[in-house]
């Protein structure tokens, strides 16, 4: 049997195993970055415009600023949107990584104070925030509004300016060759490649030159050329760019609405010449009978032609006629007779195109998503309404305009300083709802989730007045919680007491009742102490 075995085992086919490996020039789809390029590939509309050639704009800056200055409406839109969405003055805050910090650190103190001081200095002739508030409106009223930032020898922006004149602003499109861009976001340093723009201002024959923000290069601000050295003075400032839309000189969000604009100024225009140009003496003369002297119908021509104005009203007008009769003179005569005819009934009682006027009013108002709280006409509005308009408004158009300005600011305007901990903002107003505060709070309070801490903040925020919390710490314990909790305490007092005055334990009882009365005390001390909500 064994030898059989052994036979079989020489007889055995051989395997054998050979190890394949990949060669060089194998390639794993996998774990290669994917090859492309590094920048943008769309086209732009600009594409048609020579690199060197400055871009038309498509609407005439100089009527828009006609229009808004005639209208009865864009003027007040304007000015809501640059009240409401800069007018409350910019704040620092810590970002979302650190705004729940238990406990500041000197490093975040310091970092906190160096960012405020910066926003309050970036401004020189007026506060930061007006100049904010000043380029908004000016982009509400063009499309688009320029900053001009001016750095120091470090490279950070010092101070900003809002370009006055934005008509006389022309760009170029982003031309050139790609420069290399550093952007840090956190700990992370990102290269991105980018073309820019040449900006040109040109007002009285002279023109200065500006680059686009972030442009690292030097340029000569009289001439427009890059150049590798050039003295601090004569090199070009920065502008940032503010633009409402896609295109390159902006849109302004009220386009659509341009012709009931102008309609609304023309109809304007005529209820105005009324009280110039209108006949202040509606009446018809019928003469019978006779003709006017020549005298008469000169005098009556030149009353027509003058009978204008403040200084033509009450004025009185002699008539003379002659006798148009051709009878013989032995017969009776008919003398002529003047009728006057008062035609008070075609005289204008109002304004005319009211209608039409106010359905502009309205559409230009819908351009800017504002209701009429925010331009003026407060007619219709009771408390409620106005609440909700304020709520619905602050969180459509404002918050949202908010955001995106803060994200230049801190992206863009201050990137260079690379803060760790702070961050700007835009403030809001308080819009919370008093009444559904007060309800909130009394349910909260009922069901034991309100401390005296929680009620004195909000007691003395509405008082606007500052609050310290209790300094025992009995002030971060629900009053409800600390009733239900010495509840129990007192009740095994009351039975102590019952107890020992059986047991004839005169000694004890007094001690006893010296801790419930301590107890009792506390929990009134509590409730008096904690602000009705």
């Amino acid at each position: 049997m064994i030898m059989a075995e052994k036979e079989k085992a020489k007889k055995a086919t051989p395997v054998s195993c050979q190890v394949i490996t990949p060669d060089e020039t194998f390639i794993n789809p996998y774990s290669n970055l994917i090859m492309k390029s590094d920048t943008s590939e769309q086209l732009e509309p600009s594409e048609m415009v020579s690199d060197y050639l400055w871009l038309p704009k498509k609407y005439n800056q100089y009527g828009l600023k006609e229009l808004v200055s005639h209208s009865a409406i864009l003027p007040q839109c304007i000015k809501a949107y640059g009240s409401n969405i800069a007018g409350f003055g910019i704040g620092v805050r810590y970002n979302a990584e650190y705004s729940d910090v238990a406990e500041e650190t000197e490093e975040m103190i310091a970092e906190y104070n160096r960012v405020t001081n910066i926003v309050k200095m970036l401004g020189a002739e007026m506060d930061t925030k007006e100049i904010l508030e000043n380029a908004i409106k000016l982009r509400e009223e063009y499309g688009i509004a320029y900053l001009e930032c001016i750095r120091n020898l470090e490279g950070n922006v010092m101070q900003i300016e809002y370009i006055k004149n934005v008509q006389s602003v022309e760009m170029t499109r982003p031309q050139g060759d790609f420069i290399e861009i550093q952007q840090t976001y956190g700990d992370e340093v990102v290269t991105r490649n980018r073309q820019f723009r040449k900006f040109r201002q040109t007002i009285a024959g002279k023109t200065v030159y500006f680059k686009e923000f972030g442009d690292t290069r030097i340029m000569d601000k009289h001439t427009g050329e890059y150049v590798k050295s050039l003295p601090i003075k004569d090199r070009a400032n920065e502008l940032m760019s503010f633009i409402v839309g896609n295109e390159d000189y902006g849109e302004v969000r009220w386009i659509g609405q341009v012709l009931p604009q102008d309609g609304a100024r023309r109809a304007e225009v005529l209820n105005n010449n009324y009280f110039i140009n209108g006949r202040h003496v509606p009446l018809m003369i019928v003469i019978r009978g006779g003709t006017l002297t020549e005298e008469s119908s000169t005098r009556l021509k030149n009353y027509l032609a003058g009978v204008r104005g403040e200084n033509a009203q009450h004025g009185y007008l002699i008539l003379e006629t002659e006798n148009d009769s051709t009878q013989a003179s032995f017969t009776e005569e008919k003398q002529p007779e003047i009728q006057i005819v008062p035609l008070a009934s075609v005289l204008q009682q109002d304004e005319l195109f009211q209608s039409y006027q106010d359905n502009a009013r309205k559409k230009a108002q819908s351009a800017f998503l504002l209701p009429d709280l925010y331009v003026g006409y407060t007619t219709e509005f009771n408390r409620a309404t106005a609440q909700t308009a304020m709520e619905v408004t602050e969180q459509q158009v404002f918050q949202t305009e908010r955001a995106s300005i803060n994200w230049k600011l801190n992206n863009k305007l201050l990137k260079s300083y690379n803060f760790k901990y702070c961050e700007v903002y835009l403030k809001a107003p308080d819009i919370t709802n008093p009444d559904d505060i007060t309800k909130i709070l009394n349910i909260t309070e009922r069901a034991g989730g309100l401390t005296p801490n929680q009620a004195k903040e909000l007691t003395c925020k509405t008082l606007g007045k500052v609050s310290e919390d209790y300094p025992d710490e009995w002030g971060g314990i629900p009053l409800q919680y600390l009733k239900t909790s010495i509840a129990p305490t007192i009740s095994s007092l009351e039975g102590s007491i019952e107890k020992a005055e059986n047991n004839e334990d005169y000694d004890i009882v007094p001690i006893l009742k010296s801790v419930k009365d301590a107890l009792q005390e506390l929990i009134r001390e509590r409730e008096d102490d904690v602000p009705s909500v």
